[in-house]
């Protein structure tokens, strides 16, 4: 699954099942059910537990979020908490074995801030089930063979890059710089040559560790069968010795010209602006996503024609990530786009959310809500991100919910886009795209150097003076200090 898509729909799925929670009378009909609350347990060795036992369910899911991703990825060899991913299930008769003999599914995605591993099949064979798992965790495939034919597939992906892949790559360099969010989760052709099997097994050893996991289990399981095959199974798991934090140099303010990648196999435009959003854990992080979905609405009621092919998302991540606004147009309108764009981030400024625009915002978060309220998989990713990001419990969220207001979005918004540095990326027909904007904006072309500043040459002075001669130091023999030795000269004779 898209990276891009992952972190959108964290945000997006946590949102919903705090909806859940709102009272009676502020949802329509379909949405009054309340979101449950997981049972939780911990295993000795550190694994976290929720559990949610529904009997009458004829199947189950087991999902597993290891609490580090690819931002743990060494420098220069981007790809390599992917390549830890892809080689848990490395063959591909385990996948058709959930999908065709269990009816289920079994995807492993990767993310800059974890790992997370789905598993669904029928609820009779959930024995077997952790036991897929347990082989996975504990005795990982990591061999030559199947090193060798992860990174090959890897590789093979990167052969087709669409240029709205480009744009999305280049805007987050753009805007992180060296920071690890701005390396490509999968790695590039590059640094997945430079990934040797050694790497991938030490992050295994670093990171793929059960008091580094959360695991949650839903269907048709109680609690005592689900915790006797966890314990036979998953005990084993070794706990590892200390837990790696994120810490990392926040990035330098991005370069504020219009950076122009070329792509002449389109006919369209690919244009992205983008600011440093806010992490999860944020006071103002639900505020920020209404202002995305407002931020949409004044972009399209600016340009009409954009339809369909443009979006504005608040990406979520451990830390601080990314408010963006991107649009697919015709060459000839990226120019007027960008700059459409720029003026919505300053209006939601200068301008107060009208409380339509704040009830449009909300019910659209609860048309989201009817499309996943059923859905386990999506109640699944809502607890582990409350773990994942250390949020406080669904009521607290509610309470903080249920407060925001027309003010608060739009103090939300001054922190978000009034002096924040933006960094701009346009992608498609280079020349076209330089001739539109030179005349009226400061931009770069993509892998063009930059011009060299002149080199300041020492000040002359027009006066002439004579140079400082050195002087030469003479070296005179040493005093004779003591006197009772006899000097080498003759002693006087007395008159």
């Amino acid at each position: 699954m898209n990276t891009d898509n992952r972190r959108r729909r964290a945000g997006q799925t946590l949102l919903v099942i705090i909806l859940c929670c709102l009272p009676v009378g502020l949802l329509p009909p379909v949405t009054q059910a309340q979101a449950p609350e997981p049972e939780r347990e911990q295993l000795l060795n550190g694994l976290r537990i929720l559990l949610w036992s529904r009997p009458a369910d004829q199947n189950v899911l087991l999902k597993l979020r290891i609490h580090s991703g690819a931002a743990f990825d060494t420098a220069g060899k981007a790809g390599t908490m992917a390549l830890l991913g892809d080689i848990l299930f490395p063959d591909a008769l385990t996948h058709d074995y959930f999908t065709q003999e269990m009816g289920g599914k079994l995807e492993v995605e990767t993310d800059h801030d974890a790992i997370t591993i789905t598993l669904q099949g029928r609820a009779s064979e959930y024995d077997r089930i952790v036991d897929y798992l347990r082989a996975a965790l504990v005795t990982t495939p990591l061999t030559p063979e199947n090193f060798t034919k992860v990174r090959e597939a890897r590789l093979k992906g990167l052969s087709t890059v669409k240029p709205a892949d480009i744009a999305n790559q280049a805007i987050r360099e753009r805007l992180f710089g060296s920071f690890p969010y701005a390396n490509p989760v999968g790695g590039t052709a590059e640094s997945l040559a430079r990934i040797e099997r050694t790497d991938v097994m030490l992050a295994r050893e670093k990171f793929l560790n059960p008091n580094n996991a959360t695991l949650v289990i839903i269907g048709g399981v109680d609690r005592r069968r689900a915790r006797r095959a966890l314990g036979q199974l998953l005990g084993g798991w070794r706990k590892g010795d200390q837990l790696v934090p994120a810490t990392f140099r926040q990035p330098d303010p991005p370069d504020p010209r219009i950076l122009i990648a070329n792509a002449l196999e389109t006919k369209l435009a690919e244009v992205r602006l983008a600011v440093r959003g806010l992490a999860p854990a944020d006071h103002d992080y639900f505020a920020s996503i209404l202002l995305a979905a407002i931020a949409r609405d004044r972009w399209q009621k600016l340009l009409p024609d954009l339809n369909g092919g443009f979006f504005v998302n608040q990406d979520a991540h451990l830390l601080p990530g990314m408010f963006v606004m991107g649009a697919s147009v015709d060459s000839a309108a990226a120019g007027k786009t960008l700059e459409a764009a720029r003026n919505v981030l300053k209006s939601l400024v200068d301008s107060p959310v009208l409380p339509s625009e704040l009830d449009k915002a909300k019910g659209h978060a609860l048309a989201l809500m009817n499309q996943r309220l059923s859905q386990n998989d999506t109640l699944a990713e809502a607890w582990l991100d409350i773990d994942t990001y250390s949020l406080p419990s669904l009521g607290e969220l509610l309470h903080s919910w249920t407060a925001i207001s027309a003010s608060d979005l739009q103090s939300a918004a001054a922190r978000l886009f009034r002096e924040s540095p933006k960094a701009s990326v346009l992608v498609g027909n280079a020349e076209q795209l330089k001739t539109q904007l030179a005349a009226t904006s400061r931009i770069e072309m993509q892998g063009e150097a930059r011009p060299r500043a002149p080199e300041q040459q020492p000040a002359t002075n027009t006066t002439t003076t004579q140079p400082t001669r050195r002087r030469i130091p003479v070296l005179a023999p040493p005093k004779n200090p003591n006197p009772l030795l006899k000097s080498g000269r003759p002693t006087p004779k007395p008159d």
